[in-house]
């Protein structure tokens, strides 16, 4: 099957071991003093290991690929002890995988094995990863004199915004006006927070460059499907490219079998709304 798996580029990897603690799964191991993918079975695709690679030798790609084996993981996982057991749970969360996460809880209450903090339920727990963590942040409207003249007030809701990370179960969705956003309009329209962002909740990502689109269209039906979602509004620059957001929330809204209003932007590359 074609899905996302990691890519480690030899020229670059020097051999420092920094990606390893951050593959609770296994997947990456020091062979030859280079860091090697030693199966596709046990990477999820999701990329922790990214982040700590300090000269950029890892990469998410699309590729044919065993399909990852959470049972597989799990075997392996449960060796290393409560701590990775608990990282690899807190891991699952942040990326918002909740059936592979009720898969490790179920491995565990199988095996007889502790299950670590609130994980009991079956149901991933919100913000154990710092960078991803789901949060609300409550908006006031300004009083008249304070804020001084031309000052930017952000109008941001909710963290995180881009749609890899997002949580399905985040409550912030739950009676939300939804701005579905490609991630190069809020660098090209001055008013985003003004006249785009205010009172809803954001989501954005690239419908050119990302490449786990299909996972996206998963993601968002999961999200409409799950909560009470009163309006949409889809923006997205002039390039024909852009236009693919539109198309991702169509083919979302038709898997999740809702009737949702949708209305569409367009920015210009020179900075207006259309």
């Amino acid at each position: 099957m074609k899905r996302k798996i990691i890519s480690i580029d030899d020229s670059k990897c020097t051999g420092c071991g920094e990606c390893i603690p951050d593959c609770p799964e296994g997947a990456i191991q020091l062979i030859d003093g280079k860091a090697r993918l030693i199966s596709d079975l046990f990477c999820d695709g999701l990329g922790a290991c990214i982040g700590t690679c300090p000269v950029g030798a890892i990469s998410v790609i699309e590729r044919e690929a065993e399909p990852y084996d959470e049972k597989t993981v799990m075997d392996n996982i449960v060796r290393q002890g409560p701590h990775v057991i608990k990282a690899h749970l807190e891991h699952l969360a942040s990326h918002g995988q909740t059936e592979l996460f009720k898969q490790a809880v179920g491995y565990l209450k199988e095996h007889g094995i502790t299950i670590p903090g609130n994980a009991h339920a079956g149901h991933p727990p919100f913000g154990r990863c710092p960078g991803s963590m789901a949060r609300s942040i409550p908006r006031k409207a300004p009083e008249s004199g304070s804020h001084p003249a031309g000052e930017a007030i952000s109008e941001l809701r909710q963290w995180p915004v881009q749609l890899m990370l997002l949580n399905p179960s985040a409550p912030y969705f739950d009676d939300a006006d939804l701005l579905i956003s490609a991630d190069c309009v809020p660098f090209a329209y001055a008013g985003f927070h003004q006249n785009l962002l205010n009172g809803r909740i954001v989501i954005i990502f690239c419908p050119k460059l990302d490449t786990d689109i299909e996972g996206y269209i998963t993601k968002l039906a999961e999200i409409f499907s799950s909560h009470r979602i009163k309006s949409i509004i889809v923006a997205h620059m002039e390039v024909p490219c852009c236009s693919g957001v539109r198309s991702v929330v169509d083919r979302a809204l038709e898997r999740s079998a809702k009737n949702i209003p949708v209305s569409e932007k367009t920015i210009t590359i020179e900075g207006k709304l259309e």
